[in-house]
Formats: structure tokens, C-alpha cells, sequence
């Protein structure tokens, strides 16, 4: 299967990472290979420290209070990218679509992936699809990937343990 790694697969793959950064360059190309990256170079230190700073701004456009800012933020991330679309053929997938340079080390890699991802996301499906789990003890960012473009929160556990609050506090309220 050819997956688009513009679209929902970098915007969930920055979600993932942001939730649960990396602490070393090894642990950070195993997930990424894990979410289905083709990982070609050795991944270093620096690497790390790009991609960090890649999930920083990204959380940036997360937590944007409005779709303006969401995409000024957003916008500054395409810019510092400036990731082109170009053709490519490597390890053995095909002629496919790629907008960056060849042989870019991961951490840049991932910036493009999360800033292009990103963008494609919210204007193929809308500019509120980003947040953060409703429950108040969590600060999960997740990317709204459902039909209905309703998620409020980051998993079925955190929306059940919302639930048994909510019915707890109508049951002592009566």
C-alpha cells in the first residue's frame, strides 16, 4: 500500500511525538520507522534536536486560539520548510511525490512532513481539526481524523472517564 505521508499519517506522526517525545536519535528513528517513514540516513543527535524543535512549533499551531493564527503559525512553519514538490523513487516504492530535498537529514525531514502534513490536513478537512484531550488532567494534542470532525478527546478511555464524571456529578446533584 503507497501511503501519503503529507497527510494524515505526518499530522498523526507529530501527534505522537509531541505526546511522547523521543529522548534519544535511536528511539527517534524507531518510531518513525514504526509509523511507516522510510528512514535512509543515520539519525544523530542533531537530528533529535531538529525534530524537537519541529514538535514545538507544531504544538504551537495546536494550542492557536483561532483559525488565523493556526495558520500564521502554520504558515511561518511552510516557510522555514521550504519544502517543494518533487518526484522520487527510492527504496524500492515506486514513483511517488516528495516535498523536500534529497537526502535531507531527519530532523528537517520531519518539519516538512509535520508543516506540509499539517497544512494539508486542516484545509482538506478543516481548520479546527487540531486540539487537545476536553479532560482536564490531560493534555494529549491529537489530529481530528473523524467523519464528523468532532473529537474532543485524545482516546475512548479519556471520553469514558468524562463520561462517569459527568454522570457522577448529575447523580450528586440530585
Amino acid at each position: 500500500m503507497q501511503l501519503n505521508p503529507y497527510g494524515e499519517d505526518a499530522v498523526n506522526l507529530a501527534a505522537d511525538l509531541a505526546n511522547r517525545r523521543p529522548e534519544s536519535a535511536g528511539e527517534l528513528a524507531d518510531r518513525c520507522r514504526a509509523a511507516g517513514l522510510t528512514v535512509e540516513r543515520p539519525v544523530a543527535a542533531d537530528d533529535l534536536h531538529r525534530a524537537l524543535a519541529a514538535l514545538d512549533a507544531w504544538e504551537q499551531v495546536v494550542d492557536a486560539p483561532g483559525e488565523q493564527e493556526r495558520a500564521d503559525l502554520l504558515n511561518r512553519m511552510l516557510a522555514e520548510a521550504a519544502a517543494y514538490p518533487r518526484l522520487t523513487s527510492h527504496a524500492g516504492t515506486g514513483w511517488h511525490l516528495h516535498y523536500r530535498d534529497a537526502e535531507q537529514p531527519l530532523g528537517a525531514l520531519l518539519f516538512t512532513l509535520f508543516a506540509v502534513g499539517t497544512a494539508l490536513h486542516l484545509a482538506g478537512r478543516g481548520m479546527h481539526r487540531l486540539g487537545r484531550c476536553e479532560v482536564t488532567e490531560c493534555e494529549t494534542a491529537f489530529a481530528d481524523t473523524s467523519r464528523t470532525g468532532r473529537r474532543r478527546y485524545c482516546s475512548q478511555r479519556c471520553a469514558n472517564r468524562d463520561a462517569v464524571r459527568r454522570h457522577r456529578a448529575r447523580t450528586a446533584a440530585t
